[in-house]
């Protein structure tokens, strides 16, 4: 009617769920450090756990439901971690922060092959502007930063190994004013 045409290619990101209720839950319960909370020593209650497990368990049921092959293996097992923490909710998040996840080393276009990711399966190269991050525990363990993201913000471990995956990324900040006292002493 309005001499547009409808739109024949498909997405690849049509496999990947919605992810904002997920996110503005886990905002709510304070899991970032970074972002300021209204109650500093409030502790998320056993149901806003629950529910956040629940819902990034119920994010990768979508995702499995069209996988196949090892992708759906990995993800009945991540399914299955989220509904054990959803029935035994801890008492914080374990996983990282954002600002984790934005420091993440970005593996550059040109290396990433016929490589996939291990949650969704996906050709990496299949997505128009890739965004894929390597986890510091293996140099290997590539995902697409929509995949893996929720996953580590939640656990903070590698999907693959179950490493930890936060520690290797701390920055050290060395205070300048230290350095001027001692000089001052010396």
């Amino acid at each position: 009617e309005h001499n547009i045409q409808p739109s024949t290619s498909t997405s690849s990101s049509t496999r990947r769920p919605d992810m904002s209720s997920f996110f503005a839950k886990l905002s709510q319960i304070g899991a970032d450090p970074s972002t300021p909370h209204n109650n500093p020593h409030a502790q998320p209650t056993p149901v806003d756990m629950r529910a956040t497990f629940s819902l990034l368990a119920d994010s990768y049921y979508q995702i499995r439901s069209t996988a196949s092959g090892p992708p759906a293996e990995l993800l009945t097992s991540l399914i299955s971690e989220l509904e054990e923490g959803a029935d035994r909710p801890p008492t914080e998040v374990e996983g990282v922060s954002q600002a984790f996840l934005d420091a993440l080393e970005r593996v550059d276009k040109k290396k990433l092959g016929d490589g996939s990711c291990p949650i969704c399966g996906e050709r990496f190269k299949d997505d128009e502007y890739p965004l894929v991050v390597q986890l510091p525990c293996h140099p290997k363990h590539w995902f697409d930063l929509e995949c893996v993201g929720p996953w580590l913000r939640l656990k903070g471990t590698c999907p693959l190994d179950r490493k930890a995956v936060g520690e290797k990324k701390k920055v050290v900040v060395v205070d300048d004013d230290e350095e001027d006292y001692d000089d001052m002493i010396a």
